[in-house]
C-alpha cells in the first residue's frame, strides 16, 4: 500500500511540483491550499506524512494547522518556509512540527528528509486519535472545536474548549490541578487551582451535568483534581 503524503501550500504551481515529484517516489499525494483544507483532507484520509506551508496567504496559518493537528494526530508534520531566521523555526517546532525545510529546496533533499522522519516514527494503524471523541450524547469535533450536546452546538470559550479537550483526550487519567493549568493556561498559573475550579463549573453548566445528581463527563477527584469519564 502506497504511503499517503498530505502538501498544504497556497501557491498552485509548489503543490503541482511536490505532486508531480512526490508521486514520481511512489506516495500518494493529497493537495490542499489552505489551513481549513489541511485540517479536513488530515481527518479524512489519516496521512503518514504531512508537508506544510509556515505562509498560507490566510487564516488559519501553517503554525495555527500544525498546533491543530496535533490536537488530535500524531501525523509527522514537515514545515516549508522562505524564512531561515532560528526563531521562525523554533515556533514551528514547538508548534509540533518535526521538521523544517527552507525555500527554496531540492526533491531529493525533501525525500530525504521525509525518509529519515519515517524511518524513526512509527504510528500503527488504528492507535492514532480519532479526529472525534463521542461520550453518550456528548461530541466533540477535535478537527473544528466545535461541541455538541444532543446533537445541539454548545457555545464555548477558547479556554473552555482547551479544558475540555485536554480532559477528554485523557479519558479515566486523573489530571492534577497543576497539571491542568500547565496545559491550558500556561506554568505562570500552576498555583492558580480556583482557575481549575471555575471553568470546570461553567463547562458542566454548559454540558448540561449537574454532579450533585449524576456525573456523565467529568469526575472530581478531591484534592487532586478532575478526571474525565471512561464510556461504559
Amino acid at each position: 500500500m502506497k504511503q499517503k503524503i498530505l502538501v498544504v501550500d497556497d501557491e498552485p504551481q509548489i503543490r503541482r511540483q511536490l505532486k508531480i515529484g512526490l508521486g514520481g517516489y511512489g506516495y500518494e499525494v493529497w493537495l490542499a491550499g489552505n489551513g481549513n483544507e489541511a485540517l479536513t483532507l488530515t481527518a479524512q484520509h489519516a496521512p503518514d506524512m504531512i508537508v506544510l506551508d509556515i505562509s498560507l496567504g490566510s487564516e488559519p496559518d501553517g503554525i495555527e494547522v500544525c498546533r491543530r493537528i496535533r490536537e488530535w494526530s500524531q501525523a509527522p508534520i514537515i514545515m516549508l518556509s522562505v524564512h531561515n531566521e532560528e526563531k521562525t523555526k523554533v515556533t514551528a517546532l514547538h508548534a509540533g512540527a518535526d521538521d523544517y525545510i527552507t525555500k527554496p529546496f531540492g526533491m531529493e533533499e525533501l525525500h530525504a528528509r521525509i525518509l529519515a522522519i519515517l524511518r524513526r516514527v512509527t504510528v500503527e494503524p488504528g492507535t492514532g486519535m480519532k479526529p472525534e471523541i463521542v461520550v453518550g450524547d456528548l461530541r466533540i469535533d477535535l478537527v473544528n472545536r466545535m461541541v455538541y450536546v444532543e446533537n445541539e452546538e454548545v457555545h464555548l470559550t477558547p479556554t473552555e474548549y482547551d479544558l475540555l479537550r485536554l480532559l477528554a483526550t485523557h479519558p479515566g487519567k486523573v489530571m492534577t490541578h497543576k497539571a491542568i493549568l500547565n496545559a491550558v493556561w500556561g506554568s505562570e498559573y500552576s498555583e492558580m487551582d480556583h482557575y481549575v475550579r471555575v471553568f470546570v463549573n461553567q463547562l458542566r453548566k454548559k454540558l448540561h451535568e449537574n454532579p450533585a445528581r449524576n456525573v456523565r463527563y467529568i469526575l472530581n477527584e478531591p484534592g487532586v483534581g478532575y478526571r474525565f469519564v471512561m464510556p461504559k
